[in-house]
């Protein structure tokens, strides 16, 4: 069985040792996902450089972890689920629709509902949405370039979601408390 470790500063390919020590100077800690795509020095640095891009973008921080959550459901990415969950709260998302993203449903607040709608069909129709989606989205207050944002959105979450698919990586304890397991939703 090929399996994937858990890397450390020190056991990590020499290319990926500078972005851990980045991410444990940040964060205060190396989550474990990003210590497992270490061993592609390439995707790590990829998958932060594309998450940058995302974060500076113009979408609010809750938003971005509402976009989160709902790849992350319909990608079955059980570690971030668990890790947006945490994010999502800190970022002032309401407990019910952090429950709801976590359930495959739409958030219960209108805007986000949209945001979160629109993505979930871009994923499920590999972005043949049609007109009549694109403008719900747009009528809901968001542009026709925050549209856009969310193929960003959508592109970002894919790395990680695909790679602990691969990798099978413990969750972090930090995020334990919100542990999902994707056979109680679909």
């Amino acid at each position: 069985m090929v399996t994937y470790p858990v890397h450390t500063i020190d056991t990590a390919p020499s290319e990926a040792k500078p972005v851990l020590q980045g991410l444990q100077d940040h964060l205060g800690m190396i989550p474990n996902l990003a210590a497992s795509m270490a061993e592609s020095p390439e995707l790590l640095k990829g998958f932060l450089q594309i998450r940058k891009l995302l974060y500076g973008g113009s979408f609010t921080p809750g938003e971005v972890q509402v976009l989160a959550l709902t790849n992350a459901f319909e990608n079955g990415c059980a570690y971030c689920m668990a890790l947006h969950s945490a994010f999502a709260l800190e970022e002032g998302v309401s407990e019910a629709t952090v429950e709801a993203l976590r359930e495959g449903r739409a958030p219960v607040e209108p805007r986000l509902r949209a945001l979160s709608t629109f993505a979930r069909k871009l994923i499920a129709e590999r972005g043949q949405v049609g007109a009549e989606d694109l403008a719900a989205f747009v009528e809901a207050g968001f542009t026709k370039a925050q549209a856009l944002e969310v193929v960003l959105g959508v592109a970002v979450s894919i790395l990680p979601n695909f790679a602990h698919h691969l990798t099978h990586c413990p969750i972090d304890d930090v995020f334990q408390a919100h542990l999902w397991n994707e056979e109680a939703y679909v």
